[in-house]
């Protein structure tokens, strides 16, 4: 199987220039229906590469349940919880997760920073009005029953949301994402070109995770895109720990969570390597949820559940 967990902002209706390259590039379709089958891909599949899972393998803990989990996670400053963005077992583990670290602050990859500004404890407890504040059903997102036990598990904590809104993704491909970022770039790695190898690497991953349907001229455009998301995670963290220290939330421990898909939540090239550069002070735990045994990239602690049962969402772009 292929991964399709990191497609630009889960279906956004405009992301610049250059996916209008992409679509262009396709067979005729029409574009909403390109933006929905993109919806769908980055829902779909866990990453799944041999070579990655035998490296994973030798360098995460494997867990058999969230109580095995917990331990591993409560001396961390930072503790990343990866998914499958579809997958509703991966999400009550993130609720159980959050529930017994009880953080002080959640930092989501699905909600903008305006829309988390918005966030009180009563609506993160009340699905139907929390849906409707945060206009999920228009989102691109898989159905908020996966993700509303997780918001009410973090009913306590700050909430920081880290998605570029997709107004603002345009923008970005437009200027380049270092510039979009602003005076902070450099923290967070954008300004440097990754090397060589690696950039190829990503590449060759972002042709297969979309099917090898994107023209070439488009990956490196969806390379620096995660590469943004990346640091936008990991900016939010900082953002977090720095209303932290300021007083907004009133814990005991300076603790943050981030909820994010697998992509982002690897230790080698996902918004941990980002934060480590901006801030090496941390200490970070990266879990990664598989399915079936299956996931790609580095973690600290693994949890498997049982792969959902999708449709091939390729056959979109046949």
């Amino acid at each position: 199987m292929t991964n399709h967990s990191n497609f630009i902002n889960k279906g956004a209706t405009y992301i610049g220039r250059a996916f209008f390259i992409c679509a262009a590039a396709l067979r005729p379709m029409a574009f909403g229906g390109l933006v929905s089958a993109a919806a769908i891909i980055g829902t779909a599949h866990a990453d799944q590469s041999a070579s990655q899972t035998a490296q994973t393998a030798q360098t995460a803990t494997a867990a058999t349940s969230v109580s095995d989990v917990v331990p591993r996670l409560t001396d961390a400053d930072v503790v990343f919880l990866g998914e499958v963005h579809d997958n509703p077992a991966h999400h009550t583990a993130q609720a159980e997760i959050v529930a017994a670290l009880a953080p002080a602050a959640v930092v989501w990859e699905m909600i903008t920073p305006a829309q988390a500004a918005g966030l009180t404890p009563d609506l993160l407890q009340d699905g139907p009005a929390l849906a409707e504040a945060l206009d999920w059903a228009q989102s691109g997102w898989p159905e908020f029953a996966l993700y509303q036990p997780v918001f009410a598990a973090g009913h306590g904590a700050a909430q920081v949301g880290a998605l570029v809104p997709r107004a603002e993704t345009r923008r970005a491909m437009e200027q380049g994402v270092a510039r979009f970022f602003g005076a902070e770039a450099a923290a967070y790695g954008l300004t440097e070109p990754l090397p060589e190898a690696e950039q190829a690497a990503r590449e060759a991953d972002q042709l297969a995770n979309h099917c090898n349907a994107m023209p070439a001229e488009m990956l490196p455009v969806l390379v620096d895109l995660q590469r943004l998301r990346d640091a936008a995670l990991a900016r939010g963290v900082v953002t977090a720990l720095a209303q932290l220290t300021d007083g907004i939330a009133d814990q005991p421990r300076a603790q943050v969570v981030v909820i994010t898909g697998n992509g982002h939540a690897r230790l080698d090239r996902g918004a941990p390597a980002a934060l480590r550069l901006a801030r090496p002070d941390l200490k970070i735990v990266a879990l990664g949820q598989s399915e079936g045994g299956q996931i790609d990239g580095v973690f600290d602690v693994l949890l498997d559940a049982p792969p959902v049962s999708r449709p091939d969402p390729c056959l979109a772009f046949q």
